[in-house]
């Protein structure tokens, strides 16, 4: 390749023999080549030409600056990694490898490192080792990586003798046989897909490492390199390994990902192969996808999902292939009947003759099915995916309509493994979405915000998955109780049908659990299940969010609020279901959402349904009753010699009725006795528990009662990096703040260690000591991804006639120092603060507040109600 304009070698050499300042000559042909292919990027012109080119481009300016400064016989400069294969992104990593005879020579070294310098002082930053032959035989032995690097390498300039011998000393024949290089490449493979929990789908992907990108490309080259000693995936056709038309598509992928890598590198300034939401609508617009709103997006990241897809399934295709060749080319053929169309071959399935597929559609299921119930079977044999995709037309509307394709979809359903898997891998190949249309509406679609990190279809998928799981032995430690429920599920497919259908709806506009409901109820009776069962499966898709709600949204200490909950419930059947698929559906979400204290917070409501279902409905439990019991609890646990001692009646009558319903008996005997123990009690008192049964670590203060205490405490929280997760306020008769907030780490674990304790402890008490003169800034960096998905503010109010309160919605964006502006708010309208219940959906917030006036009375004077919406609205849009 050459090509004058972007660099005329004859010229550049004619000027470095006559300019006294070859180092500024180096630094501005650099310069003007970036510019020169970045506008030719702008121009339209080719990916795959800028990519080479500037490969070819930084080949020469090494040289010649080699040359320049090497004078040395011994040493030759090798490109390794992808710079090796010829490929060069504007960001890319230029990896060197300087191959000396030896290293004893002070020449060469000196020589060698004056070369670096005059790189780095011309602006090329590259990455370089220095080894001898032996090292790299050495280091390629020990490391795959290593090995992969120098099969990828490419002559520069030097001694081409001493590249030629290291070449071949670190061939197949000599180190890295090919079964041991493709096992190796093969784990190293199925580890980097783990990495990005096995899904070509996530919201924001690497297109460099995740599953179907380039790295899966490179990965069939690397192996077809070893095996074959090919250079281009084409020559994977001449050997029967790829079809023409498996080739373009893998060759229009590779460059579909270039484009999006090229432009990443170009927009950053930077090496950065993950789509973030940053420059996912620079992206858009790049490839030709205008809109003012995310329509934009959603088609660019559709079509990136498509490609990734299709990549990743040819991945598996070639892999399987080279499993053939590599692996199993020397054993002897095992063949396995499973039926008249299908065999085991390997222990891969295949189909018994090419014509199966159109002879027999119906095994286009039934092959989902064999593999649930053959736990031998590993995969599925390159030929048979190919033909699945070929005849994938026939799962048309005859085709769903037919009987026996119904009952087959349904006995995928109803086994007792792999439902999860199969239906991913019916979702891989194009027949989830061919059988169930309403699924393949969904394919691919964006959901844009913070709390979901898949795209609908994946994450209905990893739902389904996370239900299979809950039956698993091996994961009940994970998932205690919902292990328990799951082994007395009587149907286990009804909630797998009701984890497939209760996002289905999503995109259409509407309410897509009604929408969902009315597909599922559908669906559910054209496969034969019963009216009982259908309008089962309906229901859980219609509520599938009802109990998230009611545990995140509502004080769920309040007896009324378990009654209702347990009425809409109706029995323990519909609870557990429901239990489960709530689980499912926040784990499939986002896995670092569920935690010790969702998990707590989830199982309390659960429990408190079934008492409260146990009594029966027309006898609910009450709040005098809740009152007395706990207070009976408590007093079991403090110590008997100090009851007589400690004013316990007296010190409980100045708490008020909330105090005792909201707080457990285990926290009001820990707050008793320490309070009332102490002869010269020092205040503020703060006290911290790590672990307590709500699943999050429990922060308690006690103190005389004065402004700004929930705003201060907040702040400090965060600025200590906690995440407040639930806050209860009580104020004694006595005036005296007892206040507990459940907090954790940024991370969702919980608080760990003296010094951890003792921070939070002594900054919490010189910040409420000196309340007014603490300060209100909060100097936690705002993550990047919130600016990405504004959410306008807003402020509801409605009332709980029945504990004679407010209750205060506020729905925004994310941001430090959140909870203490909405506290000072509420100080500066003159309310009082009982508990919070803290919710944040990614960028989303939307806190429940539960407010009275200063007399506890509820707030309805639309003058202070208007106070505090306009003062919550206000300081939010400064901050």
């Amino acid at each position: 390749m050459t090509d004058p304009q972007l660099f005329d070698k004859e010229s550049f050499t004619t000027a470095l023999r006559s300019t006294t300042a070859p180092l500024q000559l180096f630094k501005q042909t650099l310069t003007t080549g970036h510019q020169n292919l970045n506008e030719s990027f702008d121009a339209g012109v080719s990916v795959k030409t800028l990519v080479y080119k500037r490969a070819w481009f930084i080949d020469q300016l090494l040289t010649l600056a080699w040359q320049y400064t090497i004078t040395t016989e011994d040493a030759t400069l090798v490109a390794v990694g992808g710079y090796g294969r010829g490929e060069l992104h504007p960001a890319s990593d230029i990896d060197l490898m300087i191959l000396v005879k030896s290293k004893s020579s002070n020449q060469i070294t000196q020589q060698i490192e004056k070369f670096l310098v005059f790189l780095w002082d011309i602006g090329l930053e590259v990455g370089h080792s220095v080894r001898t032959v032996k090292d790299c035989i050495r280091e390629a032995r020990k490391d795959i990586t290593v090995a992969t690097n120098i099969m990828e390498s490419r002559l520069l300039t030097g001694n081409r003798d001493l590249y030629q011998q290291m070449r071949h000393k670190t061939g197949p024949d000599k180190i890295w046989d090919t079964k041991k290089f493709f096992a190796a490449k093969l784990v190293e493979q199925i580890e980097r897909h783990h990495k990005y929990d096995d899904t070509d789908h996530k919201l924001e992907p690497n297109i460099k490492e995740g599953p179907g990108g380039l790295r899966d490309i490179q990965m069939i080259g690397w192996v077809a390199k070893r095996h074959f000693g090919v250079d281009t995936l084409h020559d994977l056709v001449n050997h029967g390994f790829l079809t023409d038309e498996e080739y373009k598509t893998l060759d229009g992928g590779q460059v579909f990902l270039w484009k999006i890598r090229y432009a990443l590198h170009y927009l950053t300034g930077r090496r950065e192969d993950r789509l973030l939401f940053d420059h996912q609508r620079n992206l858009a617009n790049t490839f030709g996808f205008h809109a003012h709103d995310n329509s934009g997006v959603e088609r660019f990241m559709k079509m990136y999902y498509q490609t990734a897809r299709e990549l990743n399934r040819l991945n598996e295709i070639l892999l399987q292939h080279f499993q053939e060749a590599i692996i199993y080319a020397k054993r002897r053929e095992k063949i396995k009947p499973l039926n008249k169309r299908f065999q085991i071959r390997h222990e891969f399935i295949e189909v018994c003759h090419e014509n199966i597929f159109n002879n027999y559609p119906f095994a286009l299921l039934e092959m989902f099915l064999l593999i649930q119930q053959n736990p031998s079977i590993k995969g599925v044999r390159a030929s048979t995916i190919r033909l699945i995709r070929k005849y994938s037309y026939l799962v048309d509307e005859n085709f769903r309509r037919d009987i026996r394709h119904r009952s087959l979809f349904m006995e995928i359903i109803r086994q007792p493994r792999y439902v999860g898997h199969e239906l991913r891998r019916m979702h891989r190949y194009g027949i989830l979405s061919n059988y169930l249309p309403v699924f393949g509406a969904i394919e691919g679609l964006m959901q844009f915000d913070l709390f979901h990190i898949y795209t609908v279809d994946e994450h209905i998928l990893f739902v389904v998955r996370n239900m299979r799981l809950f039956g698993v032995p091996e994961y009940a430690h994970e998932y205690p109780l919902c292990s328990k429920i799951m082994e007395i599920l009587p149907k286990q497919e009804l909630l797998y049908l009701a984890g497939l259908f209760h996002d289905i709806a999503k995109g259409r506009g509407g309410d897509h659990s009604q929408l969902g409901s009315k597909d599922a109820l559908i669906f559910c009776k054209a496969h034969g299940l019963s009216d009982y069962d259908s309008e089962f499966v309906a229901w859980l898709v219609e509520k599938h969010l009802f109990m998230s709600k009611t545990a995140q949204r509502k004080d769920i200490s309040d007896p009324d609020v378990i009654n209702h909950f347990a009425t809409e419930v109706g029995d323990r059947n519909h609870l557990n279901y429901l239990y489960l698929l709530t689980v499912a559906d926040i784990c499939g979400t986002n896995p670092m959402l569920w935690n010790k204290w969702k998990n707590a917070l989830f199982e309390e409501l659960y429990h408190k349904t079934l008492l409260a279902l146990r009594r029966g409905l027309e006898n609910p439990i009450n709040k005098v009753m809740l009152i007395r019991e706990t207070k009976d609890r408590a007093l079991t646990l403090i110590d008997t010699d100090k009851k007589l001692k400690l004013n316990v009646d007296s010190f409980w009558d100045s708490l008020g009725e909330d105090y005792f319903i909201r707080h457990s008996s285990d926290e009001i005997a820990w707050h008793t006795q320490t309070i009332l123990n102490g002869e010269n009690l020092r205040l503020p008192l703060i006290m911290v528990r790590e672990e307590t049964f709500r699943g999050g670590t429990e922060v308690f203060i006690y103190m005389k009662n004065q402004d700004n205490i929930f705003a201060t405490t907040t702040r400090v929280l965060d600025q200590l990096g906690l995440t407040i997760v639930d806050a209860r306020i009580i104020t004694s008769s006595h005036d005296f703040a007892l206040d507990t907030y459940i907090v954790l780490e940024k991370n969702g674990e919980i608080i760990k260690g003296k010094h951890r304790r003792d921070e939070i402890i002594n900054t919490l008490e010189q910040a409420l000591s000196s309340i007014s003169t603490y300060p209100r800034k909060i100097s936690r960096v705002k993550p990047r991804q919130l600016k990405h998905f504004p959410v306008p503010t807003e402020v509801n109010f409605s009332v709980d006639e029945k504990n004679k309160r407010t209750v205060m919605e506020v729905i925004t964006t994310d941001r430090p120092g959140l909870l203490s502006h909405v506290g000072m708010a509420l100080e500066f309208c003159g309310a009082r603060l009982q508990s919070a219940k803290i919710a944040t959906y990614g960028a989303r917030v939307e806190d429940i507040f539960f407010i009275t006036d200063r007399q506890n009375q509820m707030i309805t004077d639309p003058i202070k109600l208007e106070c505090l919406s306009k003062s919550i609205i206000q300081s939010l849009a400064v901050n």
